[in-house]
């Protein structure tokens, strides 16, 4: 699974991309995201508030109980306003 992270999420985890086999019972974002705090200080810090993260899995916008498999490209990033 390739992870992706954007903004301060990026400065938090002090990585902008990894590839990594989450355990077999991450099987939603909430669960990969709960597993992702678990790899270090960094991104327990950056995903601490998970109401100021948005994910996106394969390009479309998910929500936490939205499915993640070996192989997704997962986005994650602070929410985003327009103008």
């Amino acid at each position: 699974m390739k992870i992706l992270y954007f903004a301060w999420l990026r400065q938090q985890t002090g990585i902008d991309t990894e590839e990594v086999e989450a355990p077999g019972e991450v099987t939603d974002v909430a669960g990969l995201l709960d597993w992702l705090k678990t790899r270090g200080p960094g991104h327990a810090a950056a995903l601490a508030d998970l109401s100021a993260v948005r994910v996106a899995v394969n390009q479309e916008f998910a929500e936490l109980d939205a499915e993640v498999a070996p192989g997704d490209e997962v986005a994650i990033f602070p929410p985003m306003t327009g103008g």
